[in-house]
């Protein structure tokens, strides 16, 4: 395809920054941008195992001090999250989702488990959730560094890691690219960061990721033919 139909298709809004990035060659323009979308899949699919796994470990948490459905019955009369205005947000999330599952006639605890975005499970680090649910979820990362005057290993600190990711799934989930740096330029610094940010998180859970995503993960492969444009 000749780029002023490739541009045509995809914007030149889209395309403008492809173009800044490679000195104006439309042909490695184009490249960019299919590779960005290949890294873009590469790396969502391991945003999603990690997002899989993090949501699980929490529900196991929670089970264990709140009960098998700790999630529909934290939005209930009397629930952790009830009554407290500084968690309406999370509050309407979880009630939209329990009804209209209940209407369904298909609720399940797992069901409304997997109706939750990522930010629901961000959230549960924040000071007030953190707090209103008991301070028992940094459990979920038995393997973390302990806390030093450097450097504060908590629940906020977790919270700020997992905003991070929020923040580049939400990026991939909305189409924006993810493969350049600061002025305009080809770099894989934010991918490769953010990348590396969860498997931080995922030893710090105890979780083999380089067993989890075997055949999965090709993140670096695709930094790589990126760097070579």
């Amino acid at each position: 395809m000749k780029y002023t139909e490739f541009e045509d298709l995809i914007s030149s809004a889209r395309m403008r920054k492809y173009i800044t990035a490679c000195g104006n060659d439309t042909r490695k323009a184009m490249k960019l941008y299919r590779l960005n979308l290949k890294l873009s899949q590469e790396m969502f699919t391991v945003i999603s195992c990690f997002e899989v796994v993090l949501r699980n470990q929490i529900d196991k948490v929670m089970r264990q001090y709140f009960g098998n459905d700790w999630l529909r019955d934290s939005v209930a009369n009397n629930g952790i999250f009830y009554s407290d205005n500084r968690v309406e947000q999370t509050r309407k999330i979880i009630t939209k989702a329990y009804n209209e599952l209940v209407r369904e006639n298909n609720y399940s605890h797992s069901k409304l488990l997997s109706q939750m975005e990522f930010g629901v499970w961000k959230f549960m680090f924040n000071n007030v959730q953190y707090r209103l649910s008991g301070r028992h979820l940094l459990s979920v990362f038995p393997n973390k560094p302990r806390s030093t005057p450097q450097m504060r290993i908590d629940n906020s600190k977790i919270f700020l890691e997992l905003d991070y990711i929020n923040n580049i799934r939400n990026r991939i989930a909305h189409h924006k690219p993810i493969c350049f740096g600061r002025p305009v330029c080809i770099s894989d610094v934010y991918t490769k960061v953010n990348y590396n940010r969860i498997k931080t998180l995922f030893l710090w859970m105890g979780v083999d990721y380089k067993r989890l995503l075997y055949g999965m993960d090709n993140v670096e492969s695709k930094c790589l033919e990126i760097m070579k444009i």
